[in-house]
């Protein structure tokens, strides 16, 4: 199964963003949403789509509640928003709304 980053990086930041600040998701959410019977596939590319948002300081990565790094992280994860990530929603929803052609 071959999907895009950005793909996987939107629908990842979807996810999350609906989930809202308190509430996780995990990344194989992502991965079987968008890689149906071959999930298992993506998420390694899932994982570290997510370690960029991270860097990024759009989501954290927890593991029992914990910020980790995805990257080094052994066992299941999990991804949150930051509030960093829910604000660059609203900036690029304002930024679509307002561009002139």
């Amino acid at each position: 199964m071959s999907c895009d980053r950005t793909t996987i990086r939107q629908h990842l930041l979807a996810k999350v963003r609906q989930r809202g600040l308190e509430k996780t998701i995990c990344p194989s959410e992502v991965a079987r949403d968008l890689g149906g019977d071959d999930w298992r596939l993506l998420m390694e590319t899932v994982r570290q789509v997510g370690a960029e948002l991270v860097t990024e300081g759009a989501i954290a990565a927890l593991q029992k509640g914990r910020v980790v790094d995805p990257l080094t992280a052994k066992g299941p994860i999990r991804f949150r928003v930051t509030e960093q990530g829910m604000a660059e929603k609203d900036v690029q929803r304002f930024k679509d709304d307002h561009t002139t052609s």
